[in-house]
Protein backbone atom coordinates (compact mmCIF):
# COMPACT_ATOMS: atom_id res chain seq x y z
CA UNK A 1 0.00 0.00 0.00
CA UNK A 2 2.87 2.34 0.82
CA UNK A 3 4.40 1.74 -2.61
CA UNK A 4 1.07 2.42 -4.29
CA UNK A 5 0.73 5.63 -2.29
CA UNK A 6 4.17 6.77 -3.39
CA UNK A 7 3.38 6.02 -7.04
CA UNK A 8 0.10 7.92 -6.77
CA UNK A 9 1.90 10.90 -5.25
CA UNK A 10 4.42 10.91 -8.11
CA UNK A 11 1.62 10.75 -10.70
CA UNK A 12 -0.22 13.64 -9.02
CA UNK A 13 3.02 15.63 -8.88
CA UNK A 14 3.62 15.07 -12.59
CA UNK A 15 0.06 16.09 -13.39
CA UNK A 16 0.49 19.19 -11.27
CA UNK A 17 3.69 20.08 -13.14
CA UNK A 18 1.93 19.49 -16.43
CA UNK A 19 -0.95 21.77 -15.40
CA UNK A 20 1.50 24.40 -14.19
CA UNK A 21 3.23 24.24 -17.59
CA UNK A 22 -0.09 24.85 -19.31
CA UNK A 23 -0.84 27.78 -17.00
CA UNK A 24 2.51 29.33 -17.89
CA UNK A 25 1.49 29.23 -21.55
CA UNK A 26 -1.79 31.11 -21.11
CA UNK A 27 -2.48 34.40 -22.94
CA UNK A 28 -1.26 36.25 -19.84
CA UNK A 29 2.25 35.39 -21.03
CA UNK A 30 1.38 36.26 -24.61
CA UNK A 31 0.26 39.89 -24.44
CA UNK A 32 -1.96 41.42 -27.07
CA UNK A 33 -0.23 43.90 -29.36
CA UNK A 34 -2.05 47.20 -29.60
CA UNK A 35 -2.26 48.27 -33.24
CA UNK A 36 -1.30 51.88 -33.93
CA UNK A 37 -4.51 52.79 -35.71
CA UNK A 38 -4.69 56.26 -37.32
CA UNK A 39 -7.81 58.08 -36.19
CA UNK A 40 -9.02 58.82 -39.73
CA UNK A 41 -8.56 55.33 -41.17
CA UNK A 42 -11.61 53.18 -42.03
CA UNK A 43 -12.89 50.59 -39.57
CA UNK A 44 -10.95 47.40 -39.03
CA UNK A 45 -12.00 44.22 -40.78
CA UNK A 46 -14.25 42.42 -38.24
CA UNK A 47 -11.93 39.40 -38.37
CA UNK A 48 -9.26 41.36 -36.47
CA UNK A 49 -11.36 41.31 -33.30
CA UNK A 50 -11.55 37.51 -33.55
CA UNK A 51 -7.81 37.11 -34.08
CA UNK A 52 -6.12 39.92 -32.21
CA UNK A 53 -2.36 40.16 -32.76
CA UNK A 54 -0.29 38.91 -29.84
CA UNK A 55 3.44 39.04 -29.12
CA UNK A 56 4.14 35.42 -30.02
CA UNK A 57 1.39 35.07 -32.59
CA UNK A 58 2.98 37.89 -34.60
CA UNK A 59 6.48 36.46 -34.08
CA UNK A 60 5.30 33.09 -35.34
CA UNK A 61 3.50 34.68 -38.29
CA UNK A 62 6.58 36.65 -39.31
CA UNK A 63 8.67 33.48 -39.17
CA UNK A 64 6.14 31.73 -41.38
CA UNK A 65 6.13 34.72 -43.75
CA UNK A 66 9.81 34.04 -44.47
CA UNK A 67 9.55 30.23 -44.43
CA UNK A 68 10.55 28.63 -47.74
CA UNK A 69 9.32 25.21 -46.61
CA UNK A 70 5.85 26.47 -47.56
CA UNK A 71 6.74 25.69 -51.18
CA UNK A 72 7.00 22.26 -52.69
CA UNK A 73 10.76 22.53 -53.34
CA UNK A 74 11.64 24.76 -50.35
CA UNK A 75 12.58 27.78 -52.51
CA UNK A 76 9.61 30.17 -52.21
CA UNK A 77 8.25 31.98 -49.17
CA UNK A 78 5.64 34.71 -48.83
CA UNK A 79 8.53 37.18 -48.60
CA UNK A 80 9.89 35.98 -51.95
CA UNK A 81 7.08 37.89 -53.67
CA UNK A 82 6.28 40.40 -50.93
CA UNK A 83 9.47 42.41 -50.39
CA UNK A 84 9.43 45.11 -47.74
CA UNK A 85 11.51 47.52 -49.84
CA UNK A 86 8.78 47.39 -52.48
CA UNK A 87 5.97 47.92 -49.96
CA UNK A 88 5.72 44.12 -49.87
CA UNK A 89 5.20 43.84 -53.64
CA UNK A 90 7.86 42.41 -56.00
CA UNK A 91 8.23 44.77 -59.02
CA UNK A 92 7.50 42.01 -61.53
CA UNK A 93 4.67 42.38 -64.03
CA UNK A 94 3.24 39.07 -62.81
CA UNK A 95 4.14 37.04 -59.74
CA UNK A 96 6.95 34.52 -60.19
CA UNK A 97 6.71 31.36 -58.12
CA UNK A 98 8.19 27.90 -57.85
CA UNK A 99 10.45 26.80 -60.73
CA UNK A 100 10.10 30.29 -62.23
CA UNK A 101 6.44 29.75 -63.06
CA UNK A 102 4.60 32.96 -63.94
CA UNK A 103 1.35 33.69 -62.16
CA UNK A 104 -1.85 35.15 -63.51
CA UNK A 105 -1.59 38.55 -61.85
CA UNK A 106 0.65 41.26 -60.47
CA UNK A 107 1.72 40.82 -56.84
CA UNK A 108 -0.25 43.33 -54.72
CA UNK A 109 1.51 45.22 -51.93
CA UNK A 110 0.79 44.20 -48.34
CA UNK A 111 -0.07 47.23 -46.24
CA UNK A 112 -3.00 48.33 -44.11
CA UNK A 113 -4.68 44.96 -44.68
CA UNK A 114 -6.35 45.14 -41.28
CA UNK A 115 -8.65 47.81 -42.74
CA UNK A 116 -9.54 46.03 -45.98
CA UNK A 117 -12.92 44.42 -46.68
CA UNK A 118 -11.66 42.18 -49.50
CA UNK A 119 -8.37 40.55 -50.40
CA UNK A 120 -6.73 39.75 -53.74
CA UNK A 121 -7.42 41.54 -57.00
CA UNK A 122 -10.84 39.92 -57.38
CA UNK A 123 -11.81 40.03 -53.69
CA UNK A 124 -12.21 36.27 -53.45
CA UNK A 125 -11.22 36.30 -49.78
CA UNK A 126 -12.97 38.26 -47.04
CA UNK A 127 -10.50 37.52 -44.25
CA UNK A 128 -6.73 37.31 -44.10
CA UNK A 129 -7.02 34.03 -42.20
CA UNK A 130 -8.49 32.36 -45.30
CA UNK A 131 -5.96 33.81 -47.74
CA UNK A 132 -2.63 31.95 -47.13
CA UNK A 133 -3.89 28.61 -48.44
CA UNK A 134 -4.30 30.13 -51.91
CA UNK A 135 -0.59 30.64 -52.69
CA UNK A 136 0.36 27.41 -50.90
CA UNK A 137 -1.71 25.21 -53.21
CA UNK A 138 -1.51 27.26 -56.42
CA UNK A 139 0.55 25.54 -59.14
CA UNK A 140 2.28 28.75 -60.22
CA UNK A 141 3.08 29.92 -56.70
CA UNK A 142 4.13 27.39 -54.02
CA UNK A 143 2.64 24.18 -55.45
CA UNK A 144 2.36 22.46 -52.08
CA UNK A 145 -0.28 21.62 -49.47
CA UNK A 146 -0.78 22.68 -45.89
CA UNK A 147 -0.37 19.06 -44.73
CA UNK A 148 2.99 18.90 -46.51
CA UNK A 149 4.04 22.12 -44.80
CA UNK A 150 3.09 20.77 -41.37
CA UNK A 151 5.01 17.57 -42.03
CA UNK A 152 8.15 19.61 -42.78
CA UNK A 153 8.02 21.72 -39.63
CA UNK A 154 6.43 19.43 -37.04
CA UNK A 155 9.73 18.39 -35.46
CA UNK A 156 11.32 21.84 -35.53
CA UNK A 157 11.99 22.90 -31.92
CA UNK A 158 11.71 26.64 -32.65
CA UNK A 159 8.28 26.22 -34.22
CA UNK A 160 7.02 23.95 -31.45
CA UNK A 161 8.22 26.47 -28.87
CA UNK A 162 6.51 29.36 -30.65
CA UNK A 163 3.25 27.43 -31.01
CA UNK A 164 3.32 26.77 -27.27
CA UNK A 165 3.95 30.43 -26.50
CA UNK A 166 1.36 31.68 -28.98
CA UNK A 167 -1.43 29.14 -28.48
CA UNK A 168 -0.77 27.39 -25.16
CA UNK A 169 0.49 24.06 -26.50
CA UNK A 170 2.71 22.71 -29.27
CA UNK A 171 -0.13 21.57 -31.52
CA UNK A 172 0.54 22.58 -35.15
CA UNK A 173 -2.70 23.01 -37.09
CA UNK A 174 -3.64 24.71 -40.36
CA UNK A 175 -5.90 27.15 -38.51
CA UNK A 176 -3.10 28.25 -36.19
CA UNK A 177 -0.72 28.72 -39.11
CA UNK A 178 -3.23 30.91 -40.95
CA UNK A 179 -4.10 32.90 -37.83
CA UNK A 180 -0.47 33.67 -37.00
CA UNK A 181 0.32 34.84 -40.55
CA UNK A 182 -2.76 37.09 -40.43
CA UNK A 183 -1.70 38.50 -37.06
CA UNK A 184 1.67 39.48 -38.50
CA UNK A 185 0.07 41.07 -41.55
CA UNK A 186 -2.36 43.03 -39.38
CA UNK A 187 0.62 44.85 -37.87
CA UNK A 188 1.84 46.13 -41.28
CA UNK A 189 0.28 49.57 -41.04
CA UNK A 190 1.61 52.37 -43.23
CA UNK A 191 0.60 55.86 -42.11
CA UNK A 192 3.79 57.87 -41.76
CA UNK A 193 4.30 59.39 -45.18
CA UNK A 194 4.92 63.06 -45.96
CA UNK A 195 1.19 63.36 -46.66
CA UNK A 196 0.41 62.06 -43.16
CA UNK A 197 2.92 64.40 -41.55
CA UNK A 198 1.45 67.37 -43.41
CA UNK A 199 -2.02 66.41 -42.19
CA UNK A 200 -0.75 66.06 -38.64
CA UNK A 201 1.00 69.45 -38.78
CA UNK A 202 4.36 67.92 -37.98
CA UNK A 203 6.44 70.56 -39.74
CA UNK A 204 6.17 69.13 -43.26
CA UNK A 205 4.69 71.18 -46.13
CA UNK A 206 3.84 70.34 -49.70
CA UNK A 207 5.93 71.77 -52.53
CA UNK A 208 4.04 73.85 -55.09
CA UNK A 209 3.90 70.88 -57.44
CA UNK A 210 2.67 68.52 -54.70
CA UNK A 211 0.01 71.02 -53.63
CA UNK A 212 -1.21 71.43 -57.21
CA UNK A 213 -1.15 67.66 -57.59
CA UNK A 214 -3.25 67.20 -54.47
CA UNK A 215 -5.91 69.54 -55.84
CA UNK A 216 -5.87 67.84 -59.26
CA UNK A 217 -5.97 64.43 -57.57
CA UNK A 218 -9.10 65.36 -55.62
CA UNK A 219 -10.81 66.33 -58.87
CA UNK A 220 -9.53 63.65 -61.24
CA UNK A 221 -8.69 60.60 -59.08
CA UNK A 222 -10.38 60.68 -55.67
CA UNK A 223 -13.68 59.23 -56.90
CA UNK A 224 -12.00 55.82 -56.81
CA UNK A 225 -8.93 56.42 -54.67
CA UNK A 226 -10.77 57.84 -51.68
CA UNK A 227 -10.49 57.49 -47.89
CA UNK A 228 -7.17 57.58 -46.09
CA UNK A 229 -6.35 54.21 -47.64
CA UNK A 230 -6.54 55.92 -51.06
CA UNK A 231 -8.94 53.28 -52.30
CA UNK A 232 -12.69 53.04 -51.89
CA UNK A 233 -12.29 49.23 -52.03
CA UNK A 234 -14.79 48.98 -54.85
CA UNK A 235 -14.51 46.75 -57.93
CA UNK A 236 -14.37 48.61 -61.23
CA UNK A 237 -13.69 48.01 -64.90
CA UNK A 238 -11.59 51.00 -65.89
CA UNK A 239 -10.86 49.85 -69.42
CA UNK A 240 -7.27 48.74 -68.91
CA UNK A 241 -5.60 46.47 -71.51
CA UNK A 242 -6.91 42.92 -71.07
CA UNK A 243 -4.95 40.02 -69.67
CA UNK A 244 -4.61 37.55 -72.57
CA UNK A 245 -5.03 34.55 -70.26
CA UNK A 246 -8.39 32.80 -70.75
CA UNK A 247 -8.43 32.20 -66.98
CA UNK A 248 -8.88 35.91 -66.24
CA UNK A 249 -12.29 37.42 -65.66
CA UNK A 250 -11.59 39.77 -62.76
CA UNK A 251 -14.32 39.92 -60.13
CA UNK A 252 -16.39 37.76 -62.47
CA UNK A 253 -14.23 34.76 -61.49
CA UNK A 254 -15.72 35.04 -58.02
CA UNK A 255 -19.32 36.12 -58.58
CA UNK A 256 -20.01 34.61 -62.04
CA UNK A 257 -21.98 37.77 -62.76
CA UNK A 258 -21.39 39.11 -66.31
CA UNK A 259 -21.41 42.70 -65.04
CA UNK A 260 -18.34 41.87 -62.92
CA UNK A 261 -16.24 40.77 -65.89
CA UNK A 262 -12.80 42.43 -65.70
CA UNK A 263 -13.71 44.45 -62.65
CA UNK A 264 -10.82 44.59 -60.19
CA UNK A 265 -10.44 45.96 -56.69
CA UNK A 266 -9.25 49.57 -56.76
CA UNK A 267 -5.66 49.46 -55.45
CA UNK A 268 -4.42 51.71 -52.68
CA UNK A 269 -2.01 54.40 -53.85
CA UNK A 270 -0.07 54.46 -50.61
CA UNK A 271 3.58 53.63 -51.38
CA UNK A 272 2.73 53.42 -55.08
CA UNK A 273 6.13 54.93 -55.83
CA UNK A 274 7.69 51.60 -54.82
CA UNK A 275 5.29 49.10 -56.42
CA UNK A 276 5.75 49.42 -60.21
CA UNK A 277 4.67 48.00 -62.58
CA UNK A 278 0.98 48.78 -62.25
CA UNK A 279 -2.29 47.08 -63.22
CA UNK A 280 -3.70 43.63 -62.54
CA UNK A 281 -0.98 42.01 -64.63
CA UNK A 282 1.58 44.79 -64.72
CA UNK A 283 0.33 46.47 -67.88
CA UNK A 284 1.99 49.81 -67.06
CA UNK A 285 5.70 50.25 -66.26
CA UNK A 286 5.31 53.69 -64.64
CA UNK A 287 2.77 55.99 -63.01
CA UNK A 288 3.17 58.28 -66.01
CA UNK A 289 2.14 55.42 -68.30
CA UNK A 290 -1.04 54.93 -66.25
CA UNK A 291 -1.99 58.60 -66.47
CA UNK A 292 -1.15 58.74 -70.20
CA UNK A 293 -3.47 55.80 -70.80
CA UNK A 294 -6.35 57.44 -68.96
CA UNK A 295 -5.71 60.67 -70.87
CA UNK A 296 -5.58 58.99 -74.28
CA UNK A 297 -8.71 56.90 -73.76
CA UNK A 298 -9.45 53.48 -72.29
CA UNK A 299 -10.99 50.33 -73.77
CA UNK A 300 -14.73 50.36 -74.32
CA UNK A 301 -16.78 47.84 -72.33
CA UNK A 302 -20.45 47.39 -71.51
CA UNK A 303 -19.59 47.56 -67.82
CA UNK A 304 -16.99 50.31 -68.10
CA UNK A 305 -17.04 52.49 -65.00
CA UNK A 306 -19.77 55.16 -65.29
CA UNK A 307 -17.32 57.93 -64.41
CA UNK A 308 -15.25 57.09 -67.48
CA UNK A 309 -18.31 56.64 -69.71
CA UNK A 310 -19.51 60.09 -68.69
CA UNK A 311 -16.18 61.57 -69.78
CA UNK A 312 -15.84 59.95 -73.18
CA UNK A 313 -13.93 56.91 -71.88
CA UNK A 314 -11.05 59.01 -70.58
CA UNK A 315 -9.75 61.24 -67.84
CA UNK A 316 -8.38 64.31 -69.61
CA UNK A 317 -5.08 65.44 -68.09
CA UNK A 318 -2.55 68.06 -69.11
CA UNK A 319 1.15 67.21 -68.94
CA UNK A 320 1.50 69.58 -65.99
CA UNK A 321 -1.37 67.88 -64.17
CA UNK A 322 0.26 64.47 -64.71
CA UNK A 323 3.56 65.71 -63.34
CA UNK A 324 1.88 67.29 -60.33
CA UNK A 325 -0.34 64.28 -59.56
CA UNK A 326 2.70 62.00 -59.61
CA UNK A 327 4.48 64.42 -57.27
CA UNK A 328 1.52 64.19 -54.89
CA UNK A 329 1.34 60.38 -55.11
CA UNK A 330 4.98 60.28 -54.05
CA UNK A 331 4.03 62.11 -50.85
CA UNK A 332 2.18 58.89 -49.93
CA UNK A 333 5.52 57.07 -49.72
CA UNK A 334 6.26 55.83 -46.20
CA UNK A 335 10.03 55.38 -46.03
CA UNK A 336 9.94 53.94 -42.54
CA UNK A 337 7.45 51.29 -43.61
CA UNK A 338 9.59 50.13 -46.53
CA UNK A 339 12.83 50.38 -44.57
CA UNK A 340 14.43 53.19 -46.57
Amino acid sequence: MKTASIILSIVLLLLSCSQEHIIQSTPHDNPEIQLDIPSDFPALNPAVSRNKPTKYGVELGEKFFHEKKFSGNNTISCASCHNQSSAFADNHAQAIGIYGRVGLRNTPPIQNLAFMKFYNWDGNKLTLESQPLVPIITHEEMNSSILEVIEKIKNDYDYRDLFRKAFGDEGITPDRIYRSIAQYEYTLISANSKYDKVKRNEGETFTESEARGYQAFKIKCASCHSTELFTDQSFRNVGFPLNPSPEEAGRGRVTWIPADYMRFRVPSLRNAEYTAPYGSFGQFPTLKAVLDYFDNGVLEADNLDPILKANGNRIPLSEQEKEDIIAFIKTLSDRTFVGK
